[in-house]
């Protein structure tokens, strides 16, 4: 018997994507709100003794919420088995506490999404490029974290843009261990900027670890919010002489306007990023690609 796919309400858009490249059946729900805000679901189709798939992202509380209902009770009405899709995992870049009091809320989330009933043969959760390698460790008890890395996509794209002479560079010196290891897989050189912090959030930039001089620069960083530290780079290897800049993300999320800064910054030719974060739904502009984690997620599963 086919596994049987549902999503929550801001994901239906990659559930059509990954029906239309697996062997699924989809499930059917009826979501609605009450007056005061309330969410209400209802799952239509039988689940008794299915293999569910279940796919959303933590975006927000209400979609976290949304997944978390959705999800304990699938298991509630007899799942045979559950796999948790979660293309982006929210507040991954609060993975630890810096200041005295700061709630990690990366680690709160994953205790809340363990907290989800065990089915007969088990939950498993799918992460997607993690912001921190440790955050698949936080979940606990019957609920087994997967970590898919998506670099194969990431280093299509920079074949495909890089040409035969570019260098595959990071925004600061902590991303550099990932683009080193894209850098090694594609044969090319690793750039990454070294700072050196002055005061407060205040720093300098210091150096470039590699020549960059009229090539091909191709940055990779796992998220995008705003686009402030992509454009503070682009600046940095453009005036070491880099020649094109691209651009790739696996999870974009553009807000603030971040597509328009990053567009008329003039300093980034093209930025493509994965169909991860539901707000890469709603571009209608050639600067930006987007590729979708489709083929991905059906591999995987």
């Amino acid at each position: 018997m086919k596994k049987i796919l549902f999503a929550i309400k801001g994901y239906e858009y990659l559930a059509e994507k990954v029906m239309a490249c697996g062997d699924f059946e989809r499930g059917e729900l009826e979501v609605s709100h009450f007056t005061d805000g309330e969410r209400y679901q209802r799952i239509i189709s039988q689940i008794e003794n299915r293999n569910a798939v279940l796919i959303g992202g933590t975006v927000n509380d209400g979609a976290t919420l949304e997944l978390y209902d959705l999800a304990s009770s699938l298991v509630s009405y007899g799942a045979n088995s559950l796999t948790l899709v979660i293309p982006y995992f929210g507040y991954s870049t609060m993975e630890r506490a810096v200041l005295s009091g700061e709630i990690v809320t990366a680690k709160t989330r994953a205790r809340l999404l363990s907290a989800i009933p065990k089915s007969n043969r088990g939950n498993k959760v799918l992460l997607f490029d993690l912001h921190s390698e440790g955050i698949q460790y936080y979940f606990e008890h019957d609920l087994y974290p997967i970590h898919v890395y998506c670099k194969d996509i990431v280093m299509k794209a920079a074949l495909e843009y890089g040409g035969d002479n570019f260098v595959m560079a990071s925004t600061d010196a902590g991303r550099a261990k990932w683009v080193e290891s894209l850098a090694n897989d594609l044969g090319v050189n690793a750039a990454f900027i070294l700072k050196r912090r002055l005061k407060g959030d205040h720093t300098k930039v210091s150096a470039i670890n590699a020549d960059v001089d009229g090539k091909t620069v191709i940055i990779y960083d796992d998220m995008i919010r705003s686009g402030g530290s992509i454009i503070n780079a682009a600046k940095t290897y453009k005036n070491a002489g880099a020649g094109d800049i691209y651009v790739i993300t696996t999870h974009g999320l553009f807000v603030n306007d971040g597509i328009n800064k990053l567009k008329d910054s003039g300093l980034i030719k093209k930025l493509i990023c994965t169909d991860s974060h539901l707000n890469t739904q709603f571009i209608n502009d050639d600067f930006v690609e987007v590729r979708s984690l489709a083929s991905l997620i059906c591999d995987v599963l």
